[in-house]
């Protein structure tokens, strides 16, 4: 499965933000995006997960474009974001959290409940 994006602009009024990015990102592959505060590499993680609208380029998983796609079909395909902080519901316990990525699954409530408790598990929670 590769992640690519081609072309990417996001503009923010007159402030170009992403000038024309293009990358790709093969299953498995780790990649670092380096650069100063502001220079866009948060905004094209964003735009490659669905959270920002590009103002245009595309984002394709394999051979299918995703640009258009909302963010919770895109994760059911696989394309998630790990943000900074370290949790967005912080005031959600360990297994809270987790269930709450689980539901985005095709996993059934037991099924999700089962994998919640395997997780805890393995990592002694």
């Amino acid at each position: 499965m590769i992640l690519r994006t081609e072309n990417l602009v996001k503009k923010y009024g007159a402030r170009l933000v992403n000038d024309h990015i293009s990358y790709q990102v093969a299953q498995g592959e780790i990649v670092g995006l380096l650069g100063p505060n502001g220079a866009g590499k948060t905004t094209s993680f964003y735009i490659a997960t669905g959270l920002v609208k590009p103002n245009s380029g595309k984002v394709f998983l394999d051979d299918l474009d995703v640009t258009s796609l909302p963010m919770y079909k895109r994760a059911r395909l696989g394309i998630g974001y790990l943000a900074q902080e370290a949790s967005v519901f912080r005031t959600l316990s360990v297994e809270e959290n987790i269930l709450a990525v689980l539901e985005m699954t095709n996993l059934s409530k037991s099924e999700q409940k089962e994998k919640t408790e395997s997780l805890l598990e393995e990592f002694s929670l």
